[in-house]
C-alpha cells in the first residue's frame, strides 16, 4: 500500500507551494509565482511540475488558466513539455542561484506546511461537476416561491430527500415534517439552547469539543462530563446526576476517541430518557464513514419522540455549504421553529435546493461511497507507517470516520506537539478535547485528521508527524 502511494505520488509531480499575489489575471498571477520559484531556486532544472488538473485543484483555479500559463512559460524558455515526460523546468547552461534564506529566529517554530487537523474532509475532494450540475437542474425546476424569504422549516425538496436517505442510510425514523434545516450542529446547539427550546443541565462526553461546551456555557446551561471507556460513555451514570434534562453523545463514533457506544448504553440512555422526561442529543458527525465494521444506525431509531437527531454536510461535503438539519420529536418542533424566527436566518435556499437535487439523484451516495474508499486508503497509511517506524505508537478509532488517536507514552503530549510544531505540522493533542471538570484518568494523545491533506500532500504530511513522535521508551511501564 505505502508503495503505491510513493509510486503515485512521484507519478504526478513535485509538491508546490504558490502564492498567487499582485494584482491582475489569475493566470498571470501564476506566471509570476512559478518565474519567482524558479529564480529563487526553489524549482530546480529538470523538476517535473504537476499534471494542471492537480495544481488547479490545489489552487482552487479553472484548468485552462494552469495550461495557458504553463504554455506561456514554455514559450519563454522557463520550462520544457515532452509527451510522456510531463512539464518540466528547463536546464540552463548554468543553475540558478538560490537566493538567500534569512535565518531562522532562534526559539521559533517552523510556518505550517503541513495540516492534520481533524474536523475537515479534504476539500479538493468536493464534488464540484457533480455539484454544479445539481445546481443547473435544482435551478430549473425550483418553483416561483423558492426565490422569496426562505422558510425557517427548509425547503421541502430538501425534507424529503434527507428523510429518505436518513432512513435508508442511518435508520433514523422520521417524516419531512420532523425535519428542520439549520445551518449545522453549532447552530442547531444555539438554537435549542439559546432559544430556550431545551434547558439544562446538559450531560456531555468527557471528552469533546470545547466550542460546544463554550456555547453551552453561554446560554447559562451546565455541562456534567460522563466517563469513557472501550465501549463508550458511560450512560449507566446518568441516574446518578441530579438535575440533569438531557444527554449530548456521538453514539456512532465517540469524539475524539474513537468507538461506537455499546448497545447496552445506547438503550440505557433511551431508557433514562423516557423515564425522566429528559431528551438524548444525538450528534451524527461523520457516520457515513466507517471502514472496517458494520454500520452503526441511529440511536434515534429507538425512539424518535426522546431523541433528537443532528447532522450536517460539513464533513460529507464541505463545512462551506452551512447546512445541517434537526430530526426533532413532535413537542419540540413548534418551539425549535419560533426560535430561528419568522424567515430563514442563516441556510441558503438556493444551497437546499441543489442538495436536494444532489441526494435525489444518486450523486451523493456515489461521493460518499468514493470518499469511503479515499479515506480508507489514507487510514491504512497511517496505520502502516506506524507499524513499520513507530511500533510503540498504536491508533486508536481507527474503524470509522476522518481522525484517528494516537496513543503516546504518559507525559509525553506537549513535548511532542512542540515537536509537530518544529516539523511544520498542525495537529491537535488529546488533552485539548477533555472536559474541565472529567474525573476520568488523563490519557496523552494526539488527534490527527487524516482526511484534512490535499491528496498529492498526505505523504508529506505524515512523513512530518512520524518525525515528531516520540521515541520508544527504554523501559515498558509497569501496569
Amino acid at each position: 500500500m505505502a508503495d503505491q502511494w510513493v509510486n503515485s505520488a512521484e507519478s504526478i509531480g513535485s509538491d508546490l507551494h504558490l502564492e498567487l499575489s499582485g494584482g491582475g489575471s489569475r493566470r498571470a498571477a501564476l506566471i509570476r509565482a512559478l518565474r519567482d520559484a524558479v529564480r529563487d531556486g526553489r524549482l530546480a532544472p529538470g523538476t517535473r511540475l504537476p499534471p494542471y488538473r492537480s495544481l488547479a485543484a490545489d489552487l482552487g483555479i479553472a484548468r485552462n488558466t494552469v495550461a495557458d500559463a504553463y504554455a506561456e512559460l514554455v514559450a519563454e524558455g522557463w520550462l520544457t513539455a515532452r509527451q510522456g515526460s510531463g512539464t518540466r523546468v528547463a536546464r540552463r547552461a548554468e543553475p540558478v542561484r538560490p537566493a538567500r534564506v534569512p535565518k531562522k529566529a532562534p526559539g521559533r517554530p517552523a510556518a505550517t506546511a503541513h495540516n492534520l487537523r481533524q474536523g475537515q474532509p479534504d476539500a479538493a475532494s468536493f464534488p464540484r461537476t457533480a455539484w454544479l450540475a445539481a445546481s443547473r437542474r435544482a435551478l430549473n425546476a425550483a418553483p416561483n416561491d423558492a426565490f422569496g424569504p426562505g422558510d425557517p422549516h427548509g425547503r421541502p425538496e430538501l425534507r424529503q430527500a434527507l428523510a429518505d436517505y436518513l432512513s435508508r442510510a442511518r435508520g433514523v425514523r422520521t417524516s419531512p415534517d420532523r425535519i428542520v434545516v439549520c445551518s449545522g450542529f453549532a447552530h442547531a446547539l444555539r438554537l435549542l439552547y439559546g432559544g430556550g427550546v431545551l434547558r439544562g443541565p446538559l450531560a456531555v462526553e468527557s471528552y469533546g469539543l470545547g466550542f460546544h461546551r463554550a456555547l453551552l456555557e453561554a446560554a447559562s446551561v451546565r455541562t456534567v462530563p460522563l466517563s469513557l471507556d472501550e465501549h463508550g460513555a458511560r450512560t449507566d451514570e446518568l441516574g446518578s446526576q441530579k438535575g440533569v434534562r438531557g444527554v449530548l453523545l456521538t453514539p456512532a463514533h465517540q469524539f475524539p476517541t474513537g468507538g461506537p457506544l455499546h448497545p447496552d448504553r445506547r438503550a440505557a440512555a433511551v431508557d433514562w430518557a423516557r423515564s425522566t422526561g429528559g431528551v438524548v442529543l444525538e450528534d451524527d458527525y461523520d457516520g457515513e464513514f466507517r471502514y472496517d465494521r458494520e454500520p452503526v444506525g441511529a440511536v434515534q431509531g429507538l425512539d424518535p419522540e426522546r431523541v433528537v437527531y443532528i447532522g450536517s454536510a460539513s464533513k460529507s461535503l464541505s463545512p462551506a455549504l452551512r447546512l445541517g438539519w434537526m430530526v426533532l420529536p413532535e413537542h419540540l418542533l413548534a418551539p425549535a421553529l419560533a426560535a430561528k424566527g419568522e424567515r430563514e436566518p442563516s441556510a441558503s435556499v438556493l444551497d437546499q435546493l441543489a442538495l436536494a437535487e444532489f441526494i435525489a439523484s444518486g450523486h451523493y451516495d456515489r461521493h460518499i461511497r468514493r470518499m469511503r474508499q479515499r479515506y480508507r486508503a489514507r487510514r491504512d497509511l497511517l496505520v502502516a507507517a506506524l507499524a513499520e517506524r513507530a511500533p510503540h505508537i498504536a491508533p486508536t478509532g481507527i474503524a470509522a470516520g476522518l481522525h484517528a488517536v494516537l496513543r503516546l507514552p504518559p507525559g509525553t503530549e506537549r513535548t511532542t506537539l512542540k515537536a509537530a510544531a518544529w516539523q511544520g505540522l498542525a495537529l491537535d493533542g488529546l488533552a485539548d478535547f477533555r472536559h474541565p471538570a472529567a474525573s476520568m484518568p488523563a490519557a496523552d494523545g494526539l488527534v490527527v485528521g487524516y482526511a484534512t491533506p490535499p491528496e498529492h500532500a498526505y505523504a508529506a504530511a505524515l512523513e512530518a508527524l512520524i518525525g515528531a513522535l516520540p521515541p520508544k521508551p527504554e523501559t515498558e511501564p509497569q501496569m
